[in-house]
């Protein structure tokens, strides 16, 4: 798509031509940035970027049972949303059923509860998924979400090439800053192994895993610190996945990424530039990349639930337009915007609708979208992205000298660097050097708190009759079996993915799946520093 074809201008009519407002910088810089679309993709991952595609509006949404987050899917998307972006509540996540007495207080609270393919079959009813682009933030059950995913689309007649979307799936930042993993890193990161082998072999538009630095950002770590982290992360996985004998090329191209974004506009557009030219220099010269897609860094980007306040929450309707506009200068392929009461509870559809309008606002009205890499050039901004890149490294390398990520796991050092510098936050917040608008100055006691969402208290139990009632009629000898064929196959070595998928065409639950896996593997119980 030529500049002439669109016809880019102003909101005056001042025409964005390249022979004046040049999309390339000046040839000083041009020789060292390169160009959109070109290593080392400093100025974004694709030549036109959002002049021939927007990003994809993927709001992050889901709770109760299957059918209240169906319900909430279909109206995001009627109100112009342009993918999904799933959340499951915690048993889910640990591999607990709703039905697990441990766990009965928490279904549905923070998410959707999946126990079987039928609450995946419920949660997309009516919603075609060979059509659909969905986000699953799930990771120590990743491959079991995905299992069920799969089998679910087979059941509405979708083509696996056709199924379009990306599984988190990486527990290390779960031993780095989450905590809701499972099993011990070494056979965490070999189911992690088995979903991105399956996935490159018979997913060709789903990313296997998404590596993330959002959520070490969202425990107290700082830019530098995320993108540090994100790529020690990242060279981990790679060496764990051509290990297992993947060529590089033959993964990387679906590999995808999720930071978050935060209220320093400058800072949070120059660290993902940093990114992406971080991951450039490794794919090639570390990991040997033939294919440009394999150095090609692509990224979510989710605005920041840790900086939004509950004293005056409309106010985060601003912190959340800043961090949309960030992400947007940065050149994120896909973003979430939260709404404006997630510090009190579940958004309500007002403040999703709110949230989803600020995408839209800044996407259709803003400008920003018409120029590929409008901060480009700027002594402040090229500069900043040095400064971010070059701190960064030496992240990469700490972790390197200290035998590589899972052994600095195992020391507890880089989450000794995510709780100090979140204690510096707080305390500067707390003695009024970092202003919080709201909390620390500027505060007022007499704004009223907006109608929160209310959670159904039946939610849960209705999950656990629908579970009792699935049990009842499956075909218990054929679940049983299914799962003897999974427990062989996890203790021989064999790719996991087929006889998961197996186990849930068969009837058999989340839980008891997680179970056979437990049987295998072990539970982590992480070492205390006391």
């Amino acid at each position: 798509m030529t500049d002439q074809q669109t016809a880019i201008t102003t909101d005056s009519g001042i025409p964005l031509d390249p022979v004046y407002y040049p999309d390339s910088v000046a040839p000083d810089l041009a020789s060292r940035l390169g160009e959109p679309g070109h290593a080392p993709f400093t100025r974004g991952p694709y030549s036109t970027m959002y002049r021939e595609r927007l990003w994809s509006m993927r709001q992050y949404a889901g709770y109760g049972s299957a059918d209240d987050t169906n319900a909430r899917f279909r109206y995001l998307l009627s109100q112009g949303q342009t993918a999904l972006s799933v959340a499951f509540d915690l048993p889910t996540q640990l591999g607990f059923d709703s039905s697990a007495e441990s766990v009965r207080a928490e279904v549905g609270r923070v998410g959707v509860a999946i126990d079987t393919v039928e609450d995946m079959e419920t949660v997309f009813d009516g919603l075609p998924i060979d059509q659909l682009s969905v986000n699953f933030t799930i990771n120590a059950t990743a491959p079991i979400i995905l299992a069920f995913y799969l089998v679910a689309a087979e059941r509405q007649g979708a083509k696996m090439a056709d199924v379009a979307g990306t599984l988190q799936n990486d527990i290390l930042k779960e031993f780095l800053a989450r905590k809701t993993f499972i099993f011990p890193p070494d056979h965490s990161i070999r189911l992690v192994t088995d979903v991105v082998e399956y996935a490159s072999e018979h997913l060709p538009r789903f990313n296997g895993i998404s590596i993330t630095g959002y959520h070490a950002r969202e425990a107290g770590c700082d830019a530098v610190q995320e993108i540090g982290l994100t790529m020690a992360s990242a060279i981990a996985y790679t060496e764990a996945f051509m290990a297992r004998g993947l060529d590089f090329d033959f993964f990387a191209p679906r590999l995808s990424f999720h930071f978050s974004s935060q209220l320093d506009l400058f800072e949070e557009a120059c660290k993902v530039r940093a990114a992406r030219r971080m991951w450039s220099k490794l794919a090639t010269e570390r990991f040997g990349a033939q294919k440009p897609n394999s150095a090609r860094l692509r990224f979510f980007s989710g605005c920041s639930g840790a900086t939004l306040t509950a004293q005056q929450p409309l106010n985060n309707v601003v912190r959340s337009t800043l961090q949309c506009l960030a992400a947007v200068l940065g050149g994120a392929q896909s973003i979430h915007v939260m709404g404006y009461d997630e510090a009190l509870g579940i958004p309500t559809e007002e403040s999703v609708r709110l949230a989803l309008r600020t995408q839209q606002i800044i996407a259709h009205e803003s400008g920003v979208a018409r120029v590929i890499d409008p901060l480009a050039g700027s002594y402040f901004v090229e500069r900043l992205t040095d400064d971010i890149e070059e701190r960064a490294w030496q992240i990469v390398r700490d972790v390197a000298d200290g035998g590589g990520l899972v052994d600095m796991l195992a020391a507890g050092i880089p989450q000794r660097w995510i709780t100090e510098s979140a204690y510096r936050y707080e305390r500067e917040v707390a003695s009024g050097e970092r202003i919080k608008v709201g909390v620390n100055k500027f505060v007022s006691d007499d704004i009223a708190v907006p109608p929160l969402f209310e959670v159904d208290e039946s939610a849960g139990d209705r999950q656990r009759q629908r579970l009792a009632e699935r049990l009842a009629r499956r075909d218990d000898v054929a679940a049983r079996s299914a799962l003897s064929e999974l427990d062989a196959a996890l203790r021989n070595g064999a790719n996991s993915m087929p006889y998961i998928m197996d186990a849930g065409r068969a009837g058999a639950t989340l839980g008891e799946i997680a179970d056979t896996m437990r049987a295998v593997f072990g539970v982590y119980r992480e070492p205390q520093p006391w």
